[in-house]
């Protein structure tokens, strides 16, 4: 399967979904396919490896309706990713992505798209906008399934009215390590 998405795997900003992540198998692997990509580009910077390598996680997500299997999703994430960079738990990055987990993988249904609260589910883009700094937008993903299907129906442009499917619910300010780590 890895083999079959293997120059996505290979681009750090490339967004990966798992609508049924389960405890996170398939998004360990593609997040370590990352990382080594993190350290072809970027090894010999110390600052960009830690910028790019947060980058690489934060353009992982899931879905899981199970909690337990959510919570583990999360923690077998985080490990490949603090190994990696050599992190313990009191390190502001490690924090950082745990805390980009905790956004990204999402306890919910993706087939009635509700997150397990009853709302809708709500995923984050992230940007590495360079210099350390991050931005964080929010969309619904109810509304990111409906971008692919108008592409698809109409043509990407065939209906400029319904450009609200691209406006962010939230826009945060440009964050650094530090602030994104809680």
């Amino acid at each position: 399967m890895l083999e079959l998405v293997k120059g996505e795997t290979e681009r750090i900003d490339s967004r990966f979904l798992e609508p049924a992540c389960g405890s996170g198998n398939f998004l360990v692997q593609v997040l370590i396919r990352k990382l080594a990509a993190v350290e072809r580009r970027y090894g010999k910077s110390d600052f960009e490896k830690r910028h790019q390598a947060l980058h690489a996680l934060m353009c992982t997500y899931g879905i899981e309706l199970l909690e337990d299997n959510m919570e583990e999703c999360r923690e077998k994430m985080l490990i490949p990713f603090s190994e990696y960079l050599g992190l313990c738990e009191t390190d502001d990055l490690y924090r950082a992505g745990a805390y980009v987990l905790s956004v990204n993988i999402v306890h919910g249904d993706a087939l009635t798209m509700k997150a397990a609260s009853g709302g809708p589910i709500v995923f984050a883009e992230w940007s590495y906008l360079g210099r350390g700094l991050f931005q964080r937008r929010d969309f619904r993903y109810e509304s990111m399934t409906q971008r692919a299907a108008f592409a698809i129906e109409d043509g990407l442009f065939a209906d400029a009215g319904r450009h609200e499917i691209f406006t962010p619910l939230k826009v945060y300010k440009p964050a650094k390590i530090s602030e994104l780590a809680p």
